[in-house]
């Protein structure tokens, strides 16, 4: 799937606080991988997060190859009716 950079890092800062241990636990992966699939980049604390990042507008086009972290982070906010516009 392709996201811009601002939009999944708009996710991110749109899900309420716990959604990290939350989709963490629900995918059995570790809460540094969540973070890094948002954009941090804390290797030794957690797992290469699936993503590959261009340059480009909108702080770059991302490419990511596995969507179960962001397919959770949505169902999440439609729990919270939180809406998110994605291109």
């Amino acid at each position: 799937m392709i996201i811009t950079f601002n939009e999944l890092r708009d996710i991110k800062h749109k899900l309420p606080t716990g959604s990290v241990a939350r989709i963490a636990n629900e995918l059995k992966i570790k809460e540094q991988t969540v973070r890094n699939y948002f954009g941090a980049n804390k290797f030794e604390d957690g797992d290469y997060a699936g993503k590959h990042l261009e340059p480009g507008p909108d702080g770059g086009i991302v490419n990511l190859e596995d969507t179960a972290i962001l397919k959770a982070a949505l169902k999440i906010l439609e729990e919270n009716q939180i809406e998110v516009q994605l291109k």
